[in-house]
């Protein structure tokens, strides 16, 4: 459905946000249409969207998703593009479970690579064609994907591969979707509240939105907060292994 009232200035950006539903989705949300954006906000609970786009004021739109469902995306983007083409697809729908991998339910761990990973696989494929030329492409990796992180278990590996394959795509891409990678520490969600341990450089949904809006609109390839959390996790990534491991098995006792 369409929010009801006329923008009130010319030429706005439209922006595509999937998991736009609670969290830095929703608060990406608000930032944006504070900013004048005209927002296409997807997420698989239709309740929540709807009531976020009544919210927020003029022109956006809800259109439910399921990332881990190629046809839901499929019919998603042919409804999207009959409006013209975006400016921005923003694709931060996710699951999370932690815990020791030995103690994953091996469903629950199967479901979270069908929407972290194959998921984000999905919109690398399907939203270039809906993005102007030049238009912006932002998948979103985690600062848990940057080493094997004691409890990030197959979140840490589906991040990792999120990584990977944004990197690929800005090789793929150049000249045609700037492709951007978001890569956030702790954000204070539904998901990260399930943590049992300190989570270092604890931020705000706002806080987090603000800080990948002013790096998106940045020449930087990825946007990672905060870098207190984040610069010394990216040492960690860069030490041999000799190095790296038994500073990592500090981190489980």
């Amino acid at each position: 459905m369409w929010c009801k009232w006329n923008w009130p200035m010319p030429n706005p950006e439209r922006i595509w946000i999937i998991g736009a539903s609670d969290g830095i989705g929703a608060a990406l949300a608000q930032a944006f249409a504070a900013r004048g954006a005209e927002l296409v906000l997807s997420a698989r609970s239709m309740d929540k969207l709807t009531s976020l786009c009544a919210a927020l004021g003029p022109n956006h739109r809800a259109v439910p998703v399921d990332v881990a469902n190629r046809a839901s995306l499929e019919q998603a983007a042919a409804q999207i593009a009959q409006s013209g083409p975006l400016d921005r697809v923003i694709m931060l729908a996710a699951l999370y479970d932690p815990g020791q991998i030995s103690a994953l339910d091996p469903n629950a761990a199967a479901e979270i690579v069908q929407v972290n990973l194959t998921g984000s696989f999905h919109v690398a494929q399907i939203a270039p064609a809906l993005l102007r030329p030049g238009g912006q492409l932002a998948l979103c990796g985690s600062v848990a994907g940057y080493i094997g992180l004691p409890q990030g278990q197959i979140y840490s590996a589906t991040k990792a591969g999120v990584i990977s394959l944004a990197q690929s795509l800005r090789s793929e891409l150049a000249g045609r979707i700037d492709v951007r990678l978001i890569s956030p520490g702790f954000v204070d969600t539904r998901l990260t509240r399930r943590n049992d341990f300190a989570m270092p450089g604890l931020m705000t949904p706002d806080s987090a939105a603000q800080a990948i809006i002013k790096g998106l609109n940045s020449r930087r390839f990825e946007t990672h907060f905060p870098r207190r959390l984040t610069l010394p996790l990216k040492l960690l990534a860069v030490l041999p292994y000799w190095a790296a491991l038994p500073l990592l098995r500090r981190l489980v006792r």
